[in-house]
């Protein structure tokens, strides 16, 4: 058996690879913030790193098996396949909104993942790691998990439940499931998974969700029933077909589908070898377990190498304005908030500002409408986009509609914007590689405050009354319009419109696909005698309500 590896491959044409998936989606039910988050969580990473000049895949797509599938399909009077592609649009349309750029959308009932699937099971069989037996225990089928007599009872003291043992994890009640099945020697690789956490600690991120993942393991695994023969909507093994692949077991290779594994030819096997492992994998905390225990102990049984990080993000919370604490967001509770609600408030550049750069990734998030309103008009309206417009305007009044003339020497000059933007790339890319993009949006924040302090010091409407001062004004000017450029490149992986439009109106179009990003953020390469456009208010200031 090969040996644990976590070191990334190769790239395309010099650039190193790198891949990130999202989640794929349960089809049952509609997109909602939290899938929302997760996607646009990994397409912030996927814009950062193509601005930093990686090769980039990013993957998302539906888990489209199982028996909650099947018994949807049934409630509304479809076959599941049917049921399926008539979910599917909802997610892409949603995703062409929030601007999400990936490379590929898989779906598990695609003809690529049963040659993967099925390619994985005779692999497995080969390496002795399944073997066929009899379950006889507790299924979760909204979470598709199985749960131990142990797990079961605890939950029930837990909950105080009564007659029906309800899911230890969403509290709805369990089927008891009595079966033929295959099941994988997940305890086999206990201590291979404690050696890996020890030797990888930032395998699981952030931190703190490793001890959650090592407890689990520390307290013991069970070999994992990974077939079903009491419903028929699934990949059906190879070698038994009274058998239909379990649904996780179907779901968490789409990763390796995506980028080759199982596939015909050469051009499948370079693809593998260019793209595997991938870097990371983003999830809700609600999945850890699967990613994190059963995914890599699956990659050992097959001798494939391990995704670099797992990235698990928190749950998003409804505030209480009132107490300030966070509550579950539910249907039932009257507190849902959908995301065309979000979109409708804040436009789709807000939307992305907001939960990228207020809401902690890793951590759980309370959110509300009115902080979302304070954020935006805060930080977009009366900060970023003010200073965009004063700075444009200005070089459009005093110079005749263009950016002041080349100076080779006004770079070199002091001035505290050249000051904070001095190594501003370094600063901000060690959080957004840690995704800790609120500290990123900080660092951008640092610059974009001092731009509009620095316009209320140096006075440019009254330097431009002062005929002897026309210098010291295109100095004022060029100091902020680039701290704008730098600003417009930084925030791109978060707001991509936006920063595309600032550019256009600076003149700046040759920046506008930034594969260089370090080069793009240093100091004096605003381009001089340029047309500048004014345009309208980037973020207009939202009207508090009542």
């Amino acid at each position: 058996m090969a040996d644990i590896t976590l070191t990334g491959p190769g790239g395309c044409n010099g650039r190193p690879s790198f891949y990130i998936t999202t989640p794929i989606y349960y089809v049952n039910a509609k997109p909602h913030l939290g899938t929302a988050y997760t996607t646009v969580l990994c397409d912030v990473q996927a814009r950062y790193r193509r601005a930093k000049g990686f090769d980039v895949k990013f993957l998302t797509g539906m888990d489209e098996h199982g028996q909650k599938v099947e018994e949807a399909a049934r409630e509304h009077g479809m076959g599941p396949k049917e049921w399926c592609d008539s979910q599917v649009p909802a997610f892409e349309e949603l995703w062409r909104t929030l601007e999400i750029s990936n490379d590929d959308f898989i779906r598990t009932t695609e003809p690529r993942q049963l040659r993967a699937v099925s390619y994985l099971w005779e692999r497995m069989r080969e390496s002795g790691y399944i073997y066929k037996g009899s379950y006889d225990g507790w299924y979760c089928v909204p979470d598709e998990t199985y749960f131990t007599e142990n797990q079961v009872h605890k939950a029930d003291e837990e909950r105080h439940s009564e007659g029906q043992h309800l899911c230890p994890d969403c509290g709805r009640p369990l089927t008891r499931v009595q079966e033929e099945s295959w099941f994988f020697r997940l305890s086999a690789f206990q201590d291979r998974l404690l050696g890996l956490y020890e030797e990888h600690p930032d395998f699981v991120m952030p931190s703190f969700r490793m001890h959650e993942v090592k407890s689990f393991v520390e307290g013991g695994l069970q070999d994992l029933s990974v077939s079903r023969t009491s419903f028929d909507w699934g990949i059906r093994l190879p070698f038994d077909e009274g058998h239909v692949t379990y649904v996780w077991f179907d779901a968490l290779l789409n990763y390796m589908t995506a980028v080759g594994y199982g596939q015909p030819g050469e051009g499948a096997a370079a693809e593998l070898a260019r793209r595997w492992p991938a870097q990371y994998h983003v999830v809700g905390k609600d999945i850890i377990r699967f990613h994190c225990v059963i995914w890599p102990a699956m990659l050992m049984a097959m001798g494939e190498a391990l995704p670099e990080h797992v990235f698990a993000h928190g749950f998003l919370m409804v505030r209480n304005d009132e107490t300030g604490q966070g509550e579950k967001m539910s249907k039932s509770r009257g507190n849902a908030i959908a995301p065309q609600e979000v979109i409708d408030l804040l436009g789709v550049e807000g939307y992305r500002y907001y939960f990228m750069c207020d809401v902690i990734p890793g951590e759980d998030g309370a959110i509300s409408l009115s902080r979302m309103e304070q954020v935006y008009n805060a930080d977009l309206a009366n900060s970023w986009g003010n200073l965009v417009s004063r700075a444009l305007n200005m070089s459009s009044k005093y110079f005749g509609g263009m950016t002041p003339a080349d100076d080779p020497t006004w770079a070199s000059r002091q001035s505290p914007l050249r000051d904070i933007a001095c190594g501003i790339e370094a600063r901000y890319s060690e959080h957004m590689e840690s995704f800790e993009y609120v500290a990123a949006k900080d660092v951008i924040m640092e610059l974009v405050h001092a731009a509009n302090h620095y316009v209320e010091d140096s006075a440019p409407w009254t330097l431009a009354k002062d005929p002897s001062r026309s210098g010291e004004l295109a100095d004022v000017i060029r100091n902020l319009l680039e701290s704008i450029r730098i600003s417009a490149h930084l925030l791109a992986p978060f707001m991509p419109q936006t920063s595309v439009e600032v550019l256009r109106r600076m003149g700046a179009t040759g920046e506008l696909d930034c594969d260089d990003l370090a080069t793009a953020c240093e100091w004096g390469q605003l381009a001089g005698g340029v047309e500048v456009t004014k345009g309208d208010a980037l973020f207009p200031r939202l009207a508090a309500k009542g």
